[in-house]
């Protein structure tokens, strides 16, 4: 229905070869396949650990669960994020501390709230790179060694992107990672997490799966007849076919990447003339994945007209995020209210997400761009 959609898959012949030959060696499940998968991101990230699990919700609750958050702990966080980051301290009957974001240009979490936000309750640092655009890093973690605290970092957005050097998902203690259908990186479901801690990686790789001590397999290879039950785990596996569909996806993610920073300079370039809309972009100093290509509208522009507006020219579009802390299931279970996090929530009600990936061409961008400045000029005579 899209004549310019606001995502699209990367996908060729390779990636029906690689599901095509898992299909064909007849084992599915997590093996061989995964194995190598995760060996290759490893490397990518610059890490020594990484496990392939079943989405970035799954990555972001073995990470809580590695870190012992329990009843009672905090663990600050954006609210300026998908719903999923917070919830996942919930499982573990944690509590998120949301912080608000540095600035109306820059949507990631202040390191200056996150450190007004700690308490003697807080367990951990959550942070999100907000459209692939890291954190200050520095500073956070500068800030969680002096306070004895571990850091999270939730990569969604952030495959590829680098901060002084070192990519994303290698700078905290754990990165999670997410391969849903409009990422970066796709395998349809599925996720990483990854760290350099061997005692956080031992207690990820049994959580995994069920707290098992031996897997399908090992037990397929004659390695192992039967096993033990060390914790209670989760069935967060991976399995071959997303796994085959990771590793290509992989391969080509630096150059994907690429291309969508030819597509958000132009972006840049042709919307800088519009009195009041801001683009958020990188900062120069550190590598964005552009991951999406968000917007902030002028306050007098109203948002749902624009969006209609849009809709009615075939350019979808899209939200990054209404705040967290004011949905009704927090409102109601810990009375967060507005007025908590300003500029949170002032970027959130001007906020709009732009088409961007990859096999978008110019032409397309020249199209939303038009679009844009068409209802600038209508609405603001």
């Amino acid at each position: 229905m899209w004549k310019i959609p606001l995502s699209d898959i990367n996908f060729d012949q390779k990636e029906v070869e690689a599901v095509q030959n898992v299909i064909y060696s007849g084992w599915l499940t997590m093996g061989e396949v995964t194995k190598d998968f995760e060996a290759r991101f490893a490397r990518y990230i610059g890490v020594e650990h990484a496990f392939a699990v079943s989405s970035c919700t799954s990555a972001l609750h073995l990470a809580a669960l590695a870190l012992d958050i329990g009843e009672g702990d905090e663990v600050v966080c954006p609210s300026l994020t998908f719903v999923a980051a917070p919830n996942s301290i919930i499982y573990t009957r944690g509590k998120p501390v949301f912080a608000d974001i540095t600035s109306v240009t820059n949507l990631n979490i202040s390191p200056e709230d996150i450190e007004k936000k700690i308490t003697a309750k807080t367990k951990a640092i959550q942070i999100m790179h907000y459209a692939g655009i890291p954190c200050n890093m520095e500073s956070i973690t500068d800030l969680a060694r002096k306070r004895g605290l571990p850091v999270i970092e939730d990569c969604a957005h952030s495959p590829g992107s680098e901060y002084k050097g070192k990519r994303c998902g290698s700078i905290g203690d754990i990165g999670c990672f997410s391969f849903f259908s409009n990422k970066n990186m796709t395998t349809g479901e599925g996720g990483m997490i990854t760290t350099n801690d061997e005692n956080i990686a031992k207690k990820i790789r049994t959580l995994r799966s069920h707290g098992m001590t031996t897997l399908t397999l090992d037990r397929h290879k004659g390695h192992a007849f039967s096993y033990d039950v060390t914790a209670l785990g989760f069935n967060y596996r991976l399995d071959e076919i997303h796994s085959a569909l990771g590793i290509v996806q992989l391969e080509k993610l630096q150059k994907s990447n690429e291309r969508r920073l030819t597509l958000a300079t132009k972006y840049q370039q042709a919307l800088s003339e519009i009195q009041g809309l801001s683009v958020i972009s990188g900062n120069g100093i550190s590598v964005s994945s552009n991951h999406i290509l968000p917007v902030l509208l002028p306050e007098e522009i109203d948002r749902a007209k624009f969006m209609e507006y849009m809709k009615q020219n075939g350019i979808q579009t899209s939200i990054h995020y209404p705040p967290a802390h004011l949905f009704d299931f927090y409102r109601r279970m810990y009375g967060y209210k507005e007025g908590m996090l300003p500029l949170t929530e002032e970027v959130s009600k001007r906020e709009v997400t732009l088409p961007l990936y990859p096999s978008m061409n110019e032409d397309s961008v020249s199209i939303v761009c038009d679009a844009v400045r068409e209802y600038f000029k209508k609405e603001l005579i």
